[in-house]
């Protein structure tokens, strides 16, 4: 049953290209939605500025949530994965250089533009969520208990 669970959120995350990331300072949250890569261990991969709102309460609150949905018509069968975990950007440059990998493999990324985020000259940088749990809110492959939890 695990296993299916993850092949199913792998699947989804697949599907996806964009996702909401909530971030939280002094007790008033924010959320934000951004473009996605994700790993083989279903960590999440963007590209942001660091002056940008979440990238700021990031650095001083590391704990974030999202959610990712795919469109769907009303009538249809409900289908989304929620997630909460840890984020920071990537300062390391061998993480950054893997989570870029991630990125530009989905995104089509040309390499000149890797390199000016990767040299800080873009002013975007990379920003990696580990995530500590997977909701997966399922009607058709689980009608009958939709909701199923993925722990990591």
């Amino acid at each position: 049953m695990k296993m299916e669970l993850r092949n199913l959120i792998e699947d989804y995350l697949k599907k996806a290209k964009m996702l909401q990331v909530a971030t939280a300072k002094e007790n008033q949250s924010w959320a934000c939605t951004v473009y996605f890569a994700f790993d083989e261990k279903l960590n999440i991969y963007w590209i942001s500025e660091p002056t940008r709102r979440h990238s700021e309460e990031i650095r001083n609150n590391d704990k974030v949530a999202g959610v990712i949905v795919l469109p769907h018509t009303p009538g249809d069968k409900v289908r989304g994965i929620q997630f909460q975990g840890t984020a920071r950007e990537l300062t390391d440059r061998d993480e950054a250089v893997a989570g870029m990998k991630y990125y530009t493999e989905r995104f089509g990324m040309e390499s000149k533009r890797v390199n000016t985020i990767l040299d800080g000259t873009d002013g975007h940088v990379c920003y990696k969520i580990t995530p500590s749990l997977y909701v997966l809110f399922d009607e058709a492959n689980f009608p009958d208990n939709p909701r199923q939890e993925y722990k990591l």
